[in-house]
């Protein structure tokens, strides 16, 4: 299983997926982080928004990175049924099982590369991007627990975009998919039908990363949520790779 691991964490790094990505997710992050800044002096000076709590909406604002580690991790799995390489990454690996899961924890490796990411740019941003108002960043608890949600989600993006990919199969479809749940169908449930809504996928990882919305689950309960979607997401792909046709 080492050997089925390194090969694929060597593919993960291959190819300019992951930069990609990640370039595009730090690019959105920059202008969220610059935008609320922009809106800073306005909204203090109204007393509409503390100084804390604009520290903690820039902070926030670097959780748009889960969604590019969700992408990566269906690519990781889809373009090799793009490529037509799939049979030949089930046999080099010594069977399905091995393949799924060694896809599994790479793509949730290169997740944590991304929440690394993400959390260290997160951290900086209220001190660089403040500095150029009148105003410094006030870092306090809410602060420290909106920065550590921004981590968790970011790394259980990308086990959620493997397993979606193994689903699908398809590039397109899963990316598609990925965005139209992501940036759509989950905010517009949770406006619709809140009662339902808070409990899908998107809007528990709000929940983590401290959204702030009334009508949130607790962190802990949006946590056992995500669980439950991973797992079940994860029964279904596996029980359909290992009964479908490889290609």
């Amino acid at each position: 299983m080492r050997n089925v691991v390194a090969a694929e964490w060597s593919k993960a790094w291959t190819g300019r997926a992951w930069w990609s990505l990640a370039l595009i997710g730090v690019f959105l992050g920059f202008l969220a982080s610059t935008g609320y800044v922009a809106q800073a002096d306005e909204s203090i000076a109204r007393g509409q928004e503390t100084i804390e709590a604009v520290t903690d909406q820039v902070v926030r604002s670097w959780f748009m990175l889960l969604l590019f580690s969700a992408l990566f991790g269906a690519v990781f799995v889809t373009k090799e049924y793009n490529s037509g390489a799939i049979a030949r990454s089930v046999l080099l690996s010594g069977g399905r099982r091995r393949l799924l899961g060694a896809k599994l924890l790479v793509g949730t490796g290169m997740g944590v590369v991304f929440a690394l990411l993400a959390t260290a740019l997160a951290a900086a941003s209220p001190e660089v991007f403040l500095s150029t108002t009148e105003h410094r960043p006030v870092w306090t608890g809410e602060t420290t627990l909106t920065l550590v949600g921004v981590f968790v989600v970011t790394v259980l993006g990308a086990p959620w975009g493997v397993l979606l990919g193994w689903i699908i199969r398809n590039q397109t479809a899963s990316v598609a998919v990925l965005l139209g749940l992501t940036l759509f169908v989950d905010e517009a449930l949770l406006r619709l039908l809140p009662a339902v809504g808070k409990f899908t996928m998107t809007i528990a990882m709000s929940s983590v990363y401290r959204d702030g919305k009334p009508e949130l689950l607790s962190v802990p309960l949006a946590l056992a949520v995500i669980g439950v979607w991973l797992a079940v997401v994860g029964f279904a792909a596996r029980k359909m790779f290992l009964t479908r046709d490889v290609v």
